[in-house]
């Protein structure tokens, strides 16, 4: 019963109208951000974050979120009239989307692209309504030594499953960390490392922060890069799948669904990892698995909803525990914070509106997205012609519009400036930007968690494996940091003898 007056209170807020409109905003958004190739969501929600700033925090965040799982149902556009990914998480529907389209069945590609992303979105929300109030009950019983391992764990399972070797996310983590400890003390109120700039006292502002790494950089390295686009001229048609196209995809939506909903949950799983996996699923079920590549339908549907429903997932940690499960929940994160709420468990029961509304909200755009997909495709194709000489300057000039306005500052331009630099530098020599972006978030809150816990020790770091919980967390921990030293003791074994046979 409880269910039901809370998912009855959530419809409630997700259909006032001002919600309404910030929901259709954002999933505009979204798709439109999606169709771009070299824009991507976490650049977006960067971009706009601070035009949200005079908006009520349910609108905001209904908006945002509806740009994340937006920008999934739009970047399988590009992936199939273009061959280039709008979105990464879109990468693999080029495989199978593209051939389909070259084989005059771009219609049917678009169409089961779009029923399996809402099939899947509308899944993910279902199992997001079941699970996260219960998981938010347990964590009730958490205590800052819980907390403050569940933190340490998150950022290990992102760097762990980074891309590129496990020191340089390390290395991009411990920097993270570090300008989170910039700024006044919590409890002394002592300025550390601010180098009598008035304005990093509060400190290293999170928006002009993921602006410049994910914005700037973006458009940067974008710049060098000239992307050849042929559109697919083609009329397309037919974009209701048949029947034999529904028989042949159903089963892969579910299997993607599934896939994509708890990989999604994961620190550091998300979409990308959950798209790649459906499509290696869907070719290890077939039965012409030599087929995959050449225009298979199984391989767009499989796919598509696993990313979709990985966008659901990856809420449940934020909203239940307040760890970001990738780098998008960790600028949802930073702007629920900005914004005065504190995502936890502590979420559902103090601001149950805010909750349910923005869960609900999540099925309301879901049906947006698929009125909004189809009918527009002409759109989008129109759109993706756009020329990047007239594109990037405006996102540039938005930048620099929106690091202004936050306080009027020119501090905060330099800083986002200063960041758009390094994350260039950072993705020139493959540093991923994303453990940086959630050690900043997490970073003040792991310091407090860690001072209270050691607080109640009396200064023993003991209790961090003495009581059970945060016991396992830190030996999960552990493992995953002494992993990728396992290869490296066993090259050490193999060469001793070698060297010692030489002597």
């Amino acid at each position: 019963m409880d269910y039901i007056q809370s998912i009855i209170l959530g419809f409630q807020v997700a259909l006032q109208w001002n919600n309404l409109l910030f929901c259709f905003i954002g999933v505009l958004l979204g798709t439109l951000v999606g169709v771009l190739p070299g824009l991507g969501p976490v650049a977006a929600i960067s971009l706009l974050l601070p035009t949200t700033f005079h908006v009520p925090p349910v609108s905001a965040i209904i908006m945002l979120a509806g740009i994340y799982y937006g920008a999934m149902y739009g970047g399988s556009t590009t992936s199939i009239l273009v061959n280039i990914p709008g979105e990464a998480a879109s990468v693999v529907t080029c495989l199978d989307g593209y051939q389909m389209a070259r084989k005059g069945r771009a219609g049917p590609a678009l169409g089961i692209s779009a029923f399996a992303s809402f099939i899947a979105g509308t899944m993910g929300v279902v199992g997001l309504m079941l699970i996260a109030p219960p998981l938010a009950e347990m964590a009730l019983k958490f205590g800052p030594p819980e907390y403050c391992a569940l933190m340490i764990m998150g950022l290990t399972i992102l760097t762990f499953l980074a891309s590129g070797p496990m020191w340089k996310a390390l290395l991009m983590a411990a920097f993270g960390l570090f300008l989170g400890s910039i700024g006044l003390d919590a409890m002394t109120a002592s300025a550390r490392f601010t180098m009598d700039i008035v304005e990093l006292s509060d400190g290293v502002g999170m928006v002009p922060a993921v602006m410049g790494l994910f914005g700037i950089a973006e458009v940067l390295l974008n710049v060098e890069h000239s992307i050849k686009r042929s559109v697919f001229e083609t009329k397309i048609h037919h974009l209701l799948p048949t029947l034999r196209d529904w028989k042949d995809s159903i089963w892969a939506i579910f299997r993607g669904t599934v896939i994509g909903f708890f990989l999604g949950i994961l620190p550091g799983g998300g979409a990308v990892i959950s798209s790649f996996v459906s499509y290696a699923v869907e070719k290890k079920v077939s039965g012409s698995p030599e087929k995959f590549g050449t225009g298979m339908i199984q391989g767009v549907a499989g796919p598509e909803a696993a990313n979709n429903a990985a966008t659901a997932g990856a809420f449940i940690p934020l909203l239940t525990l307040g760890i970001p499960a990738n780098s998008v929940m960790a600028i949802l994160l930073g702007a629920m914070m900005v914004h005065g709420m504190q995502p936890g468990p502590m979420l559902v029961q103090e601001q149950p509106g805010l909750f349910w509304g923005a869960v609900t909200s999540m099925y309301i755009g879901n049906v947006m997205l698929l009125i909004l997909n189809l009918p527009l495709i002409g759109l989008w194709v129109r759109i993706l012609k756009v020329p990047y000489p007239i594109l990037f300057p405006l996102i540039l000039l938005f930048c620099l519009i929106g690091a202004y306005s936050l306080n009027n500052s020119v501090i905060e331009v330099l800083i986002m400036v200063g960041f758009g630099l390094l994350g260039y530098l950072f993705k020139k020599f493959e540093y991923e930007a994303a453990p940086l972006i959630l050690a900043l978030v997490l970073g003040p809150m792991l310091e407090a968690a860690l001072r209270r816990s050691l607080l109640l020790s009396a200064g023993s770091p003991l209790i961090f494996v003495t009581r059970p919980i945060s016991g396992v967390l830190m030996l999960i921990s552990f493992l995953l940091l002494a992993y990728p030293l396992v290869p490296w003791l066993r090259r050490k074994r193999a060469i001793i003898p070698q060297v010692r046979d030489e002597d």
